[in-house]
């Protein structure tokens, strides 16, 4: 059966995430998804909530030397944001190990070297990585290509209008972790997306500021941001 994804989305539990776990959930299943990966940065969902009609995804976000790492599938903390350790850690838990937006900050392919052999897949779409490099998305699909790396993709949601901008589709036996993380690996998986605004980071990076109780420079710092962000969405030439 054909199974749609959104195999990045940030909840409340981030530092700049809004949303609940419930809301997730309604959001992903109104826009005609079938499950989510909750990947909160450095904080593994683990006793994820189950769902009937809806497939959630334990995940995690890990800040490493490479860049964000995603463990999907994962059962228990990854307590560590060495590249190498996490890795062993997601596989040791039976999870899987994306790098997530790779080509967000950087266009050199070759500082991830050291990191494709462990790797089981790389975000090559996501909502989110083409605001500060326009080509961030397209660089991930050929990298992956050249890699022989498995495709993901994730809206890498933080605000709920963001759910369901990117996703995986694969098909699966049934609608069961086990059984989609197998597809992933081993069957026929199409990603397909579109940018989410980038109002959306900035309203996320306030949502930081205010969570961690900023000072008033730092939104001052913001509304900068902010504005840069507008201008972005209001001549954005990407495709």
């Amino acid at each position: 059966m054909e199974i749609k994804l959104d195999l990045h989305v940030h909840s409340e539990r981030s530092p700049d995430g809004i949303m609940a776990i419930e809301e997730i959930v309604s959001l992903a299943k109104a826009r005609g998804l079938n499950g989510a990966a909750v990947c909160d940065h450095d904080l593994a969902l683990v006793d994820a909530p189950r769902f009937d009609d809806f497939l959630l995804i334990p995940g995690v976000e890990v800040s490493t030397q490479f860049g964000h790492l995603l463990g999907l599938f994962i059962t228990g903390p990854v307590e560590t944001k060495d590249f190498f350790q996490a890795v062993e850690a997601i596989h040791a838990q039976g999870g899987l190990a994306v790098l997530a937006h790779p080509f967000e900050h950087s266009r050199d392919g070759s500082r991830l070297a050291p990191a494709v052999p462990l790797l089981d897949g790389i975000e090559v779409q996501n909502s989110r990585a083409d605001r500060k490099n326009h080509d961030a998305n397209r660089l991930a699909r050929s990298f992956a290509k050249v890699c022989r790396l498995r495709p993901f993709g994730g809206s890498d949601a933080h605000c709920p209008q963001e759910v369901g901008n990117s996703f995986t589709t694969v098909e699966a036996a049934e609608p069961a972790l086990d059984a989609v993380k197998d597809a992933l690996m081993t069957g026929e998986v199409t990603v397909q997306g579109r940018r989410s605004r980038a109002w959306y980071t900035a309203r996320s990076q306030l949502t930081r500021r205010q969570k961690m109780g900023a000072k008033p420079l730092s939104y001052v710092k913001w509304a900068a941001f902010a504005a840069k962000c507008c201008l972005q969405d209001i001549f954005w030439r990407g495709v």
